[in-house]
C-alpha cells in the first residue's frame, strides 16, 4: 500500500514540475562550487515537490539536489533532481528532466524519469514493470557487446582515473551518443541503446534509474558490479540485459585505470 501511494504521489509531483517548466525561462543561471548551473526554476520546482511530499508524508525525509534535507535517516527517503541537466536547458538542448526517487532504507524502490520538451515520462516501482508514457517498456535483450550502442552523459564527468575505462568502452561498443542526460537512461529502459556509463555522478543523479532499469528487464550498478544504493559511489553502468552487463564489467575491470576510488565531477 506505501509504494502504491508513493506511485500517486510521485506522478502529482511530475506534474507539478511539468507545469512549472512550461512557458518558463531559464533566466541568468548561477554557477555552483561544482561548476554546474543553478537556476530559479531548479529552486522553484525542488521546493515546490517538497512541500508537496511533506504534507502527503510528514514523516519521510527528503533530500534535494538544491540544498532541501528533511528527517535525515527516515526510511522512506525522497530524492529530488528538480532540473537533471540544467546546463542544457540554460543552453536550449531538450535533454532536461525532473527526477523523483523514493528510497527505502536506503535503496531505490521508486523511480520517475519526466522529460520537460519531449513529454516523455519512465516510472518504475519495485516488483513492477517501468511504464514509458503509461504503457509497459522493455530493455534490449541479446546484443553483443561489439553492436551495442553505448551512452555516455558527458566526458568531462570523468577524472583521470575514469577515463581509461571509457576509453575502453569506446573501442569496444558499436557506436556512442554523448550529452543525452538522464534521457540516455530512458532511452536504454525502452530499448533505445544497450549500455550507460558515467562517472561524476551524485545520488539525485542517479537514484530513479535501478527501479525504471531493472522494471524494464536491464541491470544497473556501480562499476564494481555493486547495487546501487544511499552511499553508491559517482559511477554507474547500466545495460540491457545481464549478459551485457557482464561483458562491459569486464571490459572495465581490464582497462588500465584505478577502479577502487569514486571521483569528483569536473
Amino acid at each position: 500500500m506505501m509504494l502504491e501511494n508513493a506511485r500517486v504521489l510521485a506522478v502529482d509531483l511530475a506534474d507539478a514540475a511539468q507545469a512549472l517548466v512550461q512557458g518558463a525561462r531559464p533566466g541568468a543561471p548561477d554557477l555552483k562550487p561544482d561548476r554546474s548551473f543553478v537556476t530559479a526554476l531548479d529552486r522553484a520546482i525542488e521546493a515546490e515537490l517538497a512541500a508537496r511530499i511533506a504534507d502527503r508524508f510528514p514523516d519521510h525525509g527528503i533530500l534535494g539536489e538544491e540544498g532541501v534535507a528533511v528527517n535525515d535517516g527516515a526510511d522512506w527517503t525522497w530524492v529530488l533532481d528538480p532540473v537533471d541537466g540544467t546546463g542544457a536547458w540554460v543552453a536550449g538542448v531538450p535533454v532536461h528532466g525532473t527526477l523523483i526517487a523514493l528510497l527505502q532504507g536506503g535503496v531505490p524502490v521508486l523511480g520517475v524519469m519526466d522529460m520537460h520538451r519531449t513529454r516523455d515520462r519512465w516510472l518504475g516501482v519495485r516488483g513492477q514493470v517501468t511504464t514509458h508514457n503509461g504503457a509497459p517498456c522493455r530493455s534490449r535483450a541479446g546484443t553483443a557487446l561489439a553492436q551495442a550502442i553505448l551512452s555516455v552523459s558527458s566526458p568531462d564527468f570523468f577524472g583521470p582515473r575514469d577515463l581509461p575505462a571509457l576509453d575502453a568502452m569506446r573501442a569496444a561498443t558499436g557506436w556512442r551518443v554523448w550529452g543525452a542526460s538522464c534521457l540516455a537512461y530512458g532511452r536504454l529502459a525502452s530499448g533505445g541503446t544497450d549500455i550507460a556509463l558515467d562517472a561524476g555522478l551524485e545520488l539525485w543523479d542517479w537514484a530513479p534509474f535501478a527501479p525504471i532499469i531493472e522494471g524494464a528487464g536491464g541491470r544497473v550498478t556501480d562499476w564494481e558490479g555493486r547495487p546501487l544504493r544511499l552511499g553508491s559511489g559517482k559511477r554507474v553502468l547500466a545495460a540491457g540485459d545481464a549478459t551485457l552487463h557482464d561483458a562491459a564489467r569486464r571490459v572495465i575491470e581490464t582497462s588500465p585505470g584505478d577502479h577502487a576510488g569514486v571521483t569528483d565531477k569536473a
